[in-house]
């Protein structure tokens, strides 16, 4: 009988099955290469994607409630200085339109800064435009009064000089860290705003000589807190240097 033994047959058999499995290997190799590559080339797409929708919430957030807030502030600044200047400048009533604008604008002021920090709304608009919002107001009334007769020049300069001073000293030291608003600042500032307030409204009698005495008061804590900030600004300024170079002896050794 010719025939094929039935040993080499199973191994012609047995030698195709692992030709077929190797080329199921290959196979399951390939596709295995193929998702791998196509993980990859999404994993390298991913990050631009990923920059993009985060560059879009980063845009959207700009129009978020605490940054609307400072845009009306800033939008009132010249309302006000117009209702103020009315009629030249001496009509109760306008006057009264002028405070009502410069009493939203403080309250405002309030409120725009609690927002953003309680729901995470703090953008880079924002901690530009609202230290300008604040200070835009606030020059605006002084130099209206002054200007009127209402409030000495140099209370106005006083105000301003230290406002616009603080503010410079902020950013000469921010590589160091952040100067912290304190209590003295925030009882200054309301302080600042209801006596602005009073001068604003056209007041005669107790009311008039009750006012001189909370911008008394204003300009006193102006300039104790402004003092208190520079001393801050000072110990910040000492700080971070002494822990840059204990930072740097570090990575020499």
């Amino acid at each position: 009988m010719t025939g094929v033994p039935a040993s080499a047959a199973g191994g012609s058999s047995g030698a195709q099955g692992a030709q077929g499995s190797a080329a199921a290997a290959d196979g399951a190799v390939s596709e295995v290469s193929g998702s791998a590559s196509d993980s990859a080339a999404e994993g390298a797409k991913h990050p631009r994607g990923a920059k993009i929708a985060a560059a879009a919430v980063n845009q959207a957030s700009l129009w978020n409630v605490a940054n609307l807030l400072t845009m009306l502030r800033l939008l009132l600044v010249p309302g006000f200085v117009a209702l103020m200047l009315a009629d030249g400048g001496y009509d109760p009533a306008w006057r009264s339109l002028a405070w009502a604008a410069f009493a939203v604008a403080m309250i405002t002021d309030l409120f725009d800064g609690h927002l953003a920090r309680t729901y995470n709304l703090v953008t880079d608009f924002g901690k530009i435009a609202d230290p300008i919002a604040d200070k835009a107001i606030m020059g605006a009334a002084l130099i209206c009064l002054s200007a009127l007769g209402d409030l000495p020049w140099w209370v106005t300069a006083v105000i301003l000089g230290r406002e616009l001073g603080i503010t410079l000293l902020r950013f000469l030291v921010i590589r160091y860290g952040v100067i912290p608003a304190s209590r003295g600042g925030k009882l200054k500032t309301l302080t600042q705003g209801v006596a602005v307030g009073m001068y604003v409204l056209a007041l005669t009698g107790w009311l008039a000589t009750l006012r001189f005495w909370v911008m008394a008061v204003a300009v006193v804590l102006t300039v104790v807190t402004g003092l208190d900030y520079v001393r801050q600004a000072i110990v910040l300024r000492r700080r971070g240097i002494a822990e840059r170079a204990a930072a740097l002896e570090e990575k020499e050794a």
